[in-house]
């Protein structure tokens, strides 16, 4: 038998064994123009024969002058903001993709104004498009999955500040409520979405850890996330019960995994190897979860050998076994200083194991 790649791709994160292990590999903007000067085009993931493709809607901004919300903080005059009005400044031009993040909301101590405040949206006819993605996609054997990350947590503080957010938490005030209530409910509406969309995995994220430890508690996790979480994983399962449901947080999150998998959850990214043992984490949850990523981004891709490339992805193929049960990738983007070499010692590593087929 050989397998279209969706059939592949799903297949192993059901751990229901694969012929060839699929991998992934998600470029900043610097290493696509790269990647161009040395191959003449921008279809890297055709290059690496990956077997899924990202779809996203597209939203449209809650308001049209979103500076006009930062009543409290001076924004430098290059700020940029996003469809939530969440301001964006660099540094320097080598920030690349890191900026520093203006709140709207920060400093505002009326509910009201919070439950107010323009959220993005998007409309189901606009999108038609992106369904016909998904649909010619899966006519050309490729899986879909779709991002719904910085879900609630994350999204929330981007607009409030973390240290207000927090604040309001602790305190049991209404704008904490009011905040994450009406994120989750555009959540869902986004997952009802992309279910009806048919795509065959739902990214969801929050990032709840740091490289020495859990970001937050787990008691305050419990009670505001948790809930919310399982409510939009839910919304998407009501209308397609077989989609997968993908998690993704940086950093530590070892003490939340028990948790995500109660509520759904199917597939657990990217335990990243700075922080978390992908061994110790495997035999603890293997049966249970998949595992997309686990390729550290600061140390392995940007500085490893071929040798200790190789060695990594074959470790990580023959714990998870004939079942399969991961995507290897980095453990995020494929940065600047990452050698385009060392992303294809990764496929070719993996491909040596179990060499790829075609109908």
């Amino acid at each position: 038998m050989t397998l279209s790649p969706r059939e592949n791709f799903l297949r192993a994160l059901r751990r229901e064994g694969f012929e060839w292990t699929p991998i992934d590999a998600w470029f900043c903007d610097s290493k696509i123009q790269d990647f161009l000067t040395n191959y003449g085009h921008k279809d890297y993931k055709s290059f690496l024969t990956l077997d899924h493709r990202w779809v996203n809607i597209r939203e449209k901004a809650g308001s049209n002058n979103p500076a006009a919300f930062y009543k409290n903080e001076n924004l430098p005059d290059t700020t940029e903001f996003d469809v939530w009005g969440i301001g964006h400044s660099k540094g320097s031009a080598a920030a690349f993709h890191m900026t520093r993040m203006h709140h709207p909301l920060k400093g505002v101590d009326d509910a009201e104004m919070i439950a107010n405040y323009p959220l993005p949206s998007f409309s189901i006819t606009e999108n038609q498009s992106m369904v016909n993605a998904v649909k010619e996609l899966h006519g050309n054997g490729l899986a879909v999955i779709s991002d719904l990350q910085m879900t609630i947590w994350e999204i929330s503080w981007y607009l409030r500040s973390m240290e207000e957010l927090i604040m309001d938490i602790m305190m049991g005030d209404e704008k904490a409520t009011i905040l994450l209530d009406r994120t989750t409910e555009y959540a869902c509406e986004k997952a009802r979405f992309y279910a009806r969309a048919n795509v065959d995995v739902l990214s969801l994220g929050d990032d709840i850890g740091t490289q020495a430890g859990p970001m937050i508690s787990m008691e305050m996790w419990e009670q505001w996330f948790k809930p919310r979480h399982k409510k939009v994983i839910e919304a998407a399962r009501e209308i397609k019960p077989d989609i997968l449901i993908f998690y993704h947080s940086c950093g530590h999150y070892t003490p939340f995994i028990d948790g995500l998998l109660e509520i759904g959850v199917d597939i657990l990214n990217p335990i990243q190897p700075e922080c978390m043992n992908f061994n110790e984490v495997h035999q603890q949850y293997g049966d249970r979860a998949s595992f997309w990523g686990t390729l550290g981004s600061q140390q392995l891709l940007p500085f490893g050998s071929k040798e200790e490339i190789r060695d990594e992805v074959r470790s990580r193929i023959t714990t998870c076994g004939e079942k399969g049960g991961i995507v290897l990738g980095p453990s995020h983007l494929v940065e600047p200083e990452v050698p385009l070499d060392n992303i294809f010692y990764m496929m070719n590593a993996a491909r040596e194991l179990y060499p790829r087929k075609t109908r």
